[in-house]
């Protein structure tokens, strides 16, 4: 398999993942739906959890660099950047196939905390930490680790209520609570 074959095989399997688990997609289902055979597969993988590894990675690379750019689009002040995280979260949960976090999903199928599939999701959650920090250090916050976390929790709850709730109505109440925390973190005037 060449490696474009290689890679369009991950990205069938980062959706098939997303929509159906890890653990509930056997390889036979994944085979069918990635439309590769079993052999192609452990020809590139020896095992169906090098393969999940794969799809988390590119997962994060696309969200993050999907939600650096949104972010960005929406807004160029550096407090509202922090604001439009959840703008750009309502966009994604307005999206048919929103699916809540693969990330989340991952680090719940493997709850080993030293699992490398559950060290994979906590990356991807700790590189987002990273960012909101940076973003609330740009705004002038006087503890951007601090307010970082609290955006972090908001977005987390966010999205695994955004799955099991009205997206439209979870985003405008994340994004006020937002709001809220920046606000009292970053005082206008």
């Amino acid at each position: 398999m060449s490696a474009s074959k290689r890679d369009e095989l991950v990205q069938r399997a980062l959706k098939t993942f997303y929509r159906g688990g890890f653990h509930a997609i056997g390889m036979d289902k994944l085979a069918k739906e990635t439309g590769v055979s079993k052999t192609a597969i452990y020809k590139h993988f020896r095992t169906k959890e090098d393969l999940i590894l794969a799809t988390l990675r590119l997962r994060d690379e696309q969200f993050r660099n999907w939600l650096m750019r949104r972010v960005g689009a929406l807004a160029t002040d550096p407090k509202a950047q922090l604001i439009a995280i959840f703008d750009a979260l309502g966009e994604w949960f307005d999206e048919p196939d929103f699916r809540s976090c693969m990330f989340v999903k991952a680090s719940s199928e493997y709850q080993d905390r030293t699992h490398p599939i559950h060290v994979t999701a906590a990356e991807h959650k700790r590189l987002l930490l990273i960012y909101f920090t940076e973003l609330a250090r740009n705004a002038g916050a006087q503890d951007p680790e601090s307010l970082a976390r609290e955006l972090l929790i908001v977005k987390e709850g966010a999205i695994v209520l955004a799955h099991l709730f009205e997206p439209g109505e979870v985003a405008s109440d994340a994004r006020r609570a937002a709001l809220r925390i920046v606000n009292l973190e970053l005082p206008t005037g």
